[in-house]
């Protein structure tokens, strides 16, 4: 393989322009003889038994080119990247210029990993989330708790209201003709739960089990379903039965029930520490994200655009599998949503360049700290995850790559050199905040505290 010449197009663009002589063209055009040579008929000869020298005046050496520079051009084109320098960040579009009986040329376009020139990544300021647990935040938990303990009665003895859960039978029309999708059976609908479009809730509000009437309803203009958007319809409605929750009490013996605890002091005890280790943590990785947010603004670079389209692909996949794992499917939930598959890739747009970015970041850092990936690390990686997993860990090593492992662990150490460089704060606490912002109380004389300063916001980051 000779590198004839390496031209920067523009930011991230490169075109190399390589070629293929000697004995690795001669091989290839060998293993291109091996393959195709059987498949030839010459007269006076079983397949694949004629002499070569036969062979090549018959159908001339020409023939099996195509398959000789197919065998070639690959480990040519990832030499010249070697000799080149340049990482790429998506397959090259290559042009064959010229290819003979000395060898070929092709010329590889290729997009390449941005450059990125760092900026500050250590003694960054932060500030830590308040993360104690609140009164309110227990009393939230216990009530939901209660909630999922709750158990439904049926009710005779008045119409329907909100919060009820109902059983109906449904059937929509539009123009006096029934619609596709507008009916169903014995459907379960909890009043006020906004499952149905607007106003269809509410107009079952009031009517008692056993009836049977009429609603009218407009489905909203930005409707999923073209032919019913704005349109006013008519639905028939039986109403089969009616049920109110009733909630147990939170008291000593609604401990007892749901947990392992006598009495609702230590049930709330226990709630208290797993929910204070939950915050601690969410606290600690709000900080860490903010960080390394800080670190990748300072850094500069271009991005090229295949990198974003290729991080929204992966965010959408995963999407996908998400919904798969509930038994729907990415074009079904398009279609309830309303929305175009181009502006459902479009709203990851942002996170998917701000991921990019801190990645390419991190790896930045990786460099110029000449961060390394211990083998016992690495080791210890593969452990885990065959613990995790309960399979062997040959298994693993077998599915994910050493190398996969030891970027991981790379950017673990990018992130925690950011962390423990860094100077951090402690937000003020809720309960602090909630104080200054309230109004000052008024001496005895006309003059008034000054308000104190509003607690600054704590820095967002994205997900």
């Amino acid at each position: 393989m000779k590198l004839l010449r390496t031209d920067k197009i523009e930011t991230n663009l490169y075109e190399l322009e390589i070629r293929v002589e000697g004995e690795e063209w001669k091989a290839g055009i060998d293993r291109s003889f091996r393959k195709n040579s059987g498949k030839l008929s010459i007269p006076g000869f079983r397949k694949g038994k004629a002499p070569r020298a036969m062979v090549m005046k018959m159908v001339g050496e020409d023939y099996f080119y195509e398959d000789a520079v197919n065998m070639t051009y690959s480990d040519a084109y990832e030499a010249a990247l070697d000799e080149a320098k340049l990482t790429p960040v998506d397959r090259a579009d290559v042009e064959l210029k010229e290819v003979g009986r000395e060898g070929y040329t092709f010329v590889a376009r290729v997009t390449t990993q941005p450059e990125v020139t760092l900026g500050e990544y250590k003694g960054l300021e932060g500030v830590r989330p308040d993360s104690a647990v609140t009164p309110e935040e227990i009393q939230g938990e216990l009530d939901r708790m209660a909630d999922r303990n709750s158990r439904l009665l049926d009710v005779d003895d008045r119409p329907a209201q909100d919060g009820d859960t109902t059983e109906i039978d449904f059937e929509g029309f539009l123009d006096g003709e029934p619609f596709p999708g507008g009916k169903g059976e014995k459907y379960t609908l909890v009043l006020g739960s906004n499952q149905f479009i607007p106003g269809f809730e509410e107009k079952i509000v009031g009517h008692s089990a056993g009836e049977e009437f009429e609603i009218a309803v407009t489905f909203p203009e930005e409707y999923h379903e073209e032919s019913l958007k704005g349109k006013e319809t008519t639905f028939k409605i039986k109403l089969h039965s009616i049920k109110k929750k009733e909630i147990p009490a939170l008291d000593d013996e609604f401990a007892k029930d749901v947990s392992e605890f006598d009495t609702l002091e230590e049930l709330k005890a226990d709630l208290t520490a797993k929910m204070q280790e939950q915050k601690n943590a969410a606290a600690d990785e709000e900080l860490e994200n903010s960080l390394v947010d800080a670190a990748a603004a300072n850094a500069q670079m271009e991005i090229p655009p295949v990198m974003v389209e290729r991080k929204i692909n992966e965010m959408v996949q995963n999407f996908e599998y998400r919904l798969q794992s509930q038994g729907l499917n990415l074009p079904t939930y398009l279609q309830y949503a309303g929305m175009e598959m181009s502006a459902f890739r479009e709203g990851f747009t942002a996170q998917a360049e701000q991921q990019v970015r801190v990645a390419l970041t991190l790896e930045a850092i990786v460099k110029a700290e000449a961060i390394e990936a211990e083998e016992e690390a690495i080791e210890a990686e593969y452990q885990k995850m065959a613990e995790s997993y309960g399979i062997d860990v040959e298994k693993v090593k077998g599915v994910v790559s050493a190398q996969s492992i030891a970027d991981n662990l790379k950017f673990n150490k990018a992130i925690d050199l950011i962390k423990t460089t860094a100077k951090v704060t402690d937000a003020p606490k809720e309960a602090e905040e909630k104080k200054e912002e309230a109004p000052a109380k008024p001496k005895t004389t006309r003059k008034r505290k000054p308000k104190a300063e509003e607690a600054k916001e704590e820095p967002k980051t994205e997900e």
